[in-house]
């Protein structure tokens, strides 16, 4: 089998899996967790870990591989990096609507917030990824950015992006522990 098809085999079984973890996640949401509604009751925090999945983990890994398709290896990358922002920032959408879920929920409880290794480590990994996203807008795709700053700031770029996508999946899991042993 050639690499590149290996490569788009891979790809694919990455996609179901990803898709697999939102259904899941939604089910589980859904059946054991009373379902979902935005009322300031626990049918409202239903919607932080969906979101978050989605936004954290299946959209911004899609995102963050896209130049590694070898059908985006082509002279014009602009599509590409408009691509790549646009799911980005889809992710990023997704995100702060979790964040917002969970906080309308707790302060409508009474509960305070930031208070778990789980949430400060997923507040700071969606204000990294805002800020990721802003710094790479403003280097990569402003055509006043000078060629240099981007050739200097690519390879941290990449860095930073993956190190947010693992404190993504980190978050996730912690979280989705912290409810399961509270739920006990």
């Amino acid at each position: 089998m050639s690499s590149v098809l290996s490569f788009y085999v891979s790809y694919l079984l990455c996609l179901c899996l990803g898709f697999l973890c939102v259904v899941f996640v939604s089910y589980w949401n859904s059946k054991w967790r009373g379902g979902f509604a935005w009322d300031g009751s626990g049918q409202q925090f239903n919607w932080h870990p969906v979101l978050m999945v989605t936004g954290l983990v299946v959209v911004y890994g899609n995102a963050a591989v896209l130049y590694r398709i070898p059908l985006t290896w082509g002279e014009n990358k602009l599509p590409w990096k408009l691509l790549h922002a646009v799911l980005m920032f889809l992710a990023l959408l997704l995100a702060v609507l979790g964040l917002c879920a969970v906080f309308d929920f707790h302060n409508k409880q009474s509960t305070p917030n930031l208070y778990s290794v789980h949430s400060w480590v997923g507040i700071c990994t969606v204000v990294l990824f805002a800020t990721q996203w802003a710094l790479g807008l403003c280097t990569f795709l402003l055509p006043c950015s000078p060629l240099d700053l981007r050739k200097f700031v690519k390879p941290l770029h990449v860095w930073m992006g993956s190190a947010i996508f693992i404190l993504g999946i980190i978050s996730c899991i912690s979280g989705i522990n912290e409810k399961l042993i509270f739920s006990l």
